[in-house]
């Protein structure tokens, strides 16, 4: 089943994906989910970011190939960190790279859609957690990562956090392949297989660290092939069955969050 999350008509809901068609559903999917009897056209509406998150939880280092390609030590244990609900962009809206960057690169991962709240679960309990998957950007300010020596400001900025385009309930993750595309061109290909710690482990960790709530996203980590990308650049990250997040770069411009306010 594929989950999406759509603006039509000024009004914003939840659905069903099949095909180019698109069946409501009564309020939100993570309790439960009840169809109703209102259809859409894909060509008819905006796809939004599949969920709205209360916190991103990421994965540094999480590909044995990363590690290798980083030539660094494999961690002893998950290393994350945190990325705003205000980086959050859908497919088809523009990634901004910021003035103060002169280096930003796209990070192409599977990602965990969290359905119930979760704390200190068990590594054998954690998929009843789990309402799907989707496909992540991690944008990253690799020159100030660099500089700062700690990753919150340049894994931060509005649309640095690329979700879409839906959340797949389908998918088995331990054996799926990853792969990002820079102006129709294959740059990162990896497999779930080659993940350092599992989804169970990871969701275990985290839980023991920090409730997970309904929405909230949780980024594998990202396989080998990382890189520069600029304005004018469009980047895809490609999962199947999940489909295709694509964002396009731009020099200037203004968040959703930030018009708004």
């Amino acid at each position: 089943m594929k989950i999406v999350h759509f603006s039509f008509d000024g009004k914003v809901k939840y659905g069903v994906l099949n095909g180019l068609t698109i069946q409501e559903i009564e309020d939100k999917p993570f309790r439960h989910i009840k169809l109703t009897g209102h259809y859409y056209q894909l060509e008819q509406v905006k796809l939004l970011s599949p969920c709205s998150p209360s916190k991103i939880v990421a994965l540094g280092l999480n590909y044995h190939t990363h590690a290798r390609e980083l030539n660094l030590l494999v961690p002893d244990a998950p290393l994350i960190f945190l990325k705003p609900s205000t980086a959050v962009i859908g497919t088809g809206d523009n990634i901004i790279y910021p003035s103060v960057s002169a280096r930003v690169d796209y990070e192409g991962e599977l990602a965990v859609v969290i359905k119930k709240p979760v704390w200190r679960v068990a590594v054998k309990d954690a998929m009843d957690y789990v309402l799907g998957y989707t496909c992540f950007n991690d944008v990253t300010a690799r020159d100030l990562q660099n500089h700062d020596k700690q990753w919150t400001r340049a894994k931060s900025f509005d649309t640095f956090a690329a979700v879409g385009p839906c959340i797949e309930t389908e998918l088995e993750p331990n054996n799926v392949v990853v792969e990002t595309y820079l102006n129709g061109k294959l740059k990162q290909q990896g497999n779930t297989s080659d993940l350092i710690y599992s989804i169970p482990e990871i969701i275990n960790f985290i839980s023991n660290v920090m409730t997970l709530l309904p929405g909230d996203i949780i980024a594998t980590g990202t396989p080998s092939g990382i890189g520069a990308m600029y304005p004018g650049d469009t980047v895809e990250v490609r999962i199947e069955p999940i489909g295709t997040l694509e964002n396009p770069v731009v020099k200037n411009g203004l968040s959703k969050i930030a018009a708004r306010v």
